[in-house]
């Protein structure tokens, strides 16, 4: 099928505060496995040992200078924001899709920009996460919990035997 699941529309939400009409636009996290090179012997060539994840992180940028989003910068230890982005997706054949990621992070930047008479002045958010999840339609595509070692990729728990094994 011809152009499947375009994405066509997107809206951002912080700490429960929608800012539809307000995104430029929206980077979502680059999931990027942790590796090591081994090479023990008996082996032709080495593999790629996964050791775990790369930090997540996402950017987002509005097209206000909005106080609370400002004001939310620089929250304490162990407090977090929950953070929503909303998609649609739609295909060719008529399909629509909701695309729905669920973050809790802490801002890590908040850019004003530059300012200038007669532009849009932008505040450019990029956020450190510690729980994602990724939802298209009804399915749970991803669900990363860094702090309580939760991996489910398609609905499968990749790490329940290590948090088993650990006793966790």
């Amino acid at each position: 099928m011809a152009a499947r699941d375009v994405l066509k529309n997107l809206n951002v939400f912080v700490n429960g505060i929608g800012y539809a009409g307000q995104v430029e636009d929206y980077t979502p996290p680059k999931l990027v496995l942790k590796t090591e090179e081994f090479k023990g012997g008996g082996m032709f060539a080495p593999l790629e040992l996964t050791m775990g994840m790369e930090k997540l992180d996402c950017e987002f940028t509005l097209i206000c200078q909005d106080a609370t989003v400002i004001g939310d910068f620089g929250v304490v230890e162990g407090n977090q924001l929950p953070f929503t982005i909303r998609g649609h997706l739609e295909s060719f054949d008529g399909t629509t899709t909701g695309l729905v990621q669920n973050i809790t992070g802490k801002f890590l930047e908040i850019d004003r920009g530059t300012w200038k008479a007669g532009e849009k002045a932008f505040l450019k958010c990029k956020v450190a996460i510690s729980y994602f999840k990724e939802t298209r339609g009804a399915l749970v595509i991803y669900e990363i919990d860094v702090e309580n070692m939760i991996y489910i990729v398609n609905g499968v728990d990749l790490l329940a035997g290590v948090r088993a094994n650990l006793g966790m």
